[in-house]
């Protein structure tokens, strides 16, 4: 009888010239880094051979070549056994440089990078981004429904649920996305997840073949999203920023995914223009390339129209569109989706199945009444006047008080704004000397990926009240002429 065996392979499609690669290299990292235990019997190679989607021949070839390195050991009658630890071949230490794939897996999280820690002490004056004012939030109209949904889940089976999310969330997602980004999407493309980390966690899954794929990131950009790619062994590239978004003609030809912010460019807040659009979407067509759209926190616009979605506009399934119902709701809530193109949603949903099975059915059908009865968009509609009105009080605070030593970047959306350091003082050096009086503040040094990144602050607008912005900016200027 053939084990139990459930890993994960992702596989390129069958008319592949790289079936054997993918197999191969997928196995031998599961043995280097023991999800393969030395002495486990592999299945047969009729059993793999299904399981891979591959011919009975790729499979056995992939077997040899493991055997040949030393990996496994083939018994006649008896099956493929993962070798022993005392007869595996020797590897020296990795290092962060090494070259082999599996090597740089293992050391990246031997060494794993440091970031900013999400909870900090309470400031006087509070700009730190990425955080939503949750005292506007109607958390009796949610713990209604929360109560509503345990009573309707008490009457049903409680077993695992559909790993690609529940059915009636995944109709409400569409709706709202629908009539706040104007995607056409059907809820058989929605993938639920836990918030944007896990949908790019899974992306890379699905996507990235260890020291093979190249991901493109923007400079400055989003930390943790190029954090998930590298450890997946992804070789990663920078591509700078200006006023128009990500500088297409700096991606590198070899590029195979693409990671975006393109209504609202972390952390610049640069919207990427229409013509910016259209060339990326024809690089991914022409390079047969993928664009991840991250679109956090596009919810809160103050006065122009948005422009159309990279994935509405994408004719050729290049494009996964993230959200997430963190800045829109409360970070702890979560849950946040994939847009997914057709050709990759049953491979999406399957490691989302493997990651955590599915996310918490309660919360899931809570949030699914919440829009439904139209909560959600009373409450951005709220939030879109409070943010809108603390923007605005940021930018006459700055004119008044510091129009000489910060120019902001000017935007109509998102729930933190930039301003960019006149001369040379450095921002970092500020920010630090602003918190000792209590001004929780980001400066744009810690979102470089490539070192390149500007001298400026990121305003965060969810924690500060608007009466408060006006002192809190009178101080930081105080800070910045004594420096």
């Amino acid at each position: 009888m053939d084990p139990i065996f459930e890993l994960f392979l992702a596989m390129p499609t069958r008319d592949s010239r790289k079936l054997l690669r993918a197999l191969h290299h997928q196995l031998r990292a599961a043995i280097v880094n023991g999800r393969l235990q030395p002495g486990l019997r592999l299945p047969a190679t009729r059993k793999l051979a299904t399981l891979a989607g591959v011919s009975r021949n790729t499979a056995v070839a992939a077997y040899e070549l493991l055997q040949s390195q030393g990996y496994i050991h083939i018994r006649p009658g008896a099956g493929a056994f993962v070798t022993e630890q005392d007869s595996q071949p020797i590897r020296r230490s990795p290092t962060i440089s090494d070259s082999n794939a599996d090597s740089r897996l293992v050391s990246f999280w031997r060494n794993p990078p440091s970031l900013p820690a999400p909870f900090q002490p309470p400031y006087r004056f509070d700009f730190r981004i990425g955080l939503s004012d949750q005292s506007f939030f109607p958390f009796q109209v949610w713990q209604r429904l929360l109560v509503r949904s345990q009573r309707s889940l008490s009457k049903t089976s409680t077993f695992y649920s559909d790993p690609q999310g529940q059915p009636a969330l995944r109709k409400m997602i569409a709706s709202h996305v629908s009539i706040t980004r104007a995607v056409a999407v059907q809820e058989h493309d929605i993938v639920v997840t836990a918030g944007t980390q896990q949908a790019l966690d899974l992306l890379a899954r699905i996507l990235v073949t260890a020291g093979h794929t190249t991901v493109a990131f923007e400079d400055p950009g989003y930390e943790p999203a190029r954090i998930a790619f590298a450890a997946a062994g992804a070789n990663v590239v920078t591509v700078p920023v200006d006023k128009n978004g990500i500088i297409v003609d700096n991606i590198p030809p070899e590029t195979h995914i693409i990671y975006v912010t393109p209504s609202h460019q972390f952390p610049l807040g640069h919207m990427m223009s229409v013509a910016r659009r259209i060339a990326l979407l024809n690089f991914a067509q022409s390079h047969d390339a993928v664009i991840i759209e991250d679109d956090y926190d596009s919810e809160f616009r103050y006065k122009s129209s948005p422009h159309d979605a990279l994935q509405s506009i994408d004719h050729n399934g290049s494009v996964f569109y993230l959200g997430t119902f963190s800045k829109s709701l409360f970070p702890s809530l979560r849950i946040g989706f994939v847009l997914t193109p057709p050709w990759a949603r049953d491979a999406l949903v399957a490691a989302k199945r493997f990651s955590d099975w599915h996310s918490p059915i309660l919360e899931q059908e809570t949030l699914a009444a919440f829009i439904a009865e139209s909560h959600l968009a009373r409450h951005i509609r709220k939030m879109r006047k409070v943010y809108g009105e603390r923007r605005t009080a940021l930018t006459r605070a700055i004119k008044r008080h510091c129009s000489d030593l910060l120019a902001p970047i000017p935007v109509d959306c998102g729930l933190h704004l930039t301003a960019l350091v006149k001369g040379n003082l450095m921002a970092a050096t500020i920010a630090a000397e602003a918190e000792e009086i209590g001004i929780g503040l980001y400066s744009l040094n810690r979102y470089p990926i490539a070192g390149n990144g500007q001298n400026g602050f990121a305003f965060g607008l969810g924690m500060i009240r608007a009466e408060q912005i006006d002192v809190a900016i009178n101080h930081l200027a105080e800070v910045m002429r004594h420096a």
